[in-house]
This record gives structure tokens, C-alpha cells and sequence, in this order.
């Protein structure tokens, strides 16, 4: 009888979602009713390449929202402190700017400003390659 509790019991542990990885949509599915449309957890928040021409590190959503304690509550997605979390798609990565880029960027720099105040924000790499040489810094914000 305890030899079979022992082994129900490791059964149990072994397919928990406390056992799945980060990266495991099992992790999520706790937070999914509250993901936004259009976001999965496979997505990709940042890239960078460990060295020129070397590995390139991405983060994805789950691994995101996993360090940062996310959790869904009363149908919203929250961090550990309670603080709505809004996604925002970053521009910025051309080969060849747009005529208006400066502007562009300007009003992205404003948008996250504004943004950061009332949530927190996770911004989503316009290039999830982990190349820097089409990625353009947004200019200093200056309220």
C-alpha cells in the first residue's frame, strides 16, 4: 500500500506544471484567458546576439512574464505587484528609414512615456533576429 502511494504520488510530481520549463506552454496556461490578442507566449520580446556573428539569446513572452511574476487577475494581466502589463510592439527596424522615421520614433518615445506611467510595459523587439545594425535608437524623450 505504500510502495503504491510512493508511486501515484511521483507520478503526480513528474507531470505537474511546477515540473514543465519556462518556455512550456504549460506555464501559461494559467495566464492565457488574460493574453491579448495577437500576443503568444512564443513570441519574441528581445534578441541579442552574444557576440558579433555569434548565438543569438531571445526571450519570449513566457519567459518574460515568468520573471516577472505575471499572473491573470479579474480578467487582466498583472505582474507580481500588481500592475497591469500591456504589451507594445516596437518600430525602428528598417533597412532603409521611412522619410518620417524621426517622427516616427518621437511619437513612439511618447507613447511608452505615457504608457509606463500607468502599466507595466513589455516591449516587443521589432527584429527578432538579434541584428543591431537595423535598428534604430529612439531619440531622448523630453516631456
Amino acid at each position: 500500500m505504500a510502495i503504491r502511494f510512493l508511486l501515484s504520488a511521483t507520478m503526480l510530481v513528474a507531470l505537474s506544471p511546477l515540473s514543465a520549463s519556462s518556455a512550456s506552454p504549460a506555464c501559461t496556461s494559467n495566464i492565457d484567458p488574460c493574453m491579448p490578442a495577437g500576443i503568444q507566449a512564443t513570441d519574441v520580446v528581445s534578441s541579442q546576439a552574444t557576440k558579433p556573428g555569434g548565438k543569438v539569446v531571445k526571450v519570449t513572452v513566457a519567459q518574460k512574464l515568468k520573471a516577472l511574476g505575471a499572473r491573470c487577475r479579474k480578467g487582466k494581466l498583472v505582474d507580481a505587484k500588481g500592475a497591469e502589463i500591456r504589451f507594445y510592439q516596437l518600430v525602428g527596424c528598417w533597412g532603409n528609414p521611412p522619410d518620417d522615421y524621426q517622427e516616427q520614433l518621437e511619437r513612439q518615445a511618447k507613447e511608452l512615456a505615457k504608457l509606463r506611467k500607468r502599466y507595466r510595459v513589455i516591449e516587443m523587439t521589432c527584429d527578432s533576429s538579434g541584428e543591431d545594425r537595423f535598428r534604430a535608437a529612439p531619440p531622448p524623450f523630453s516631456p
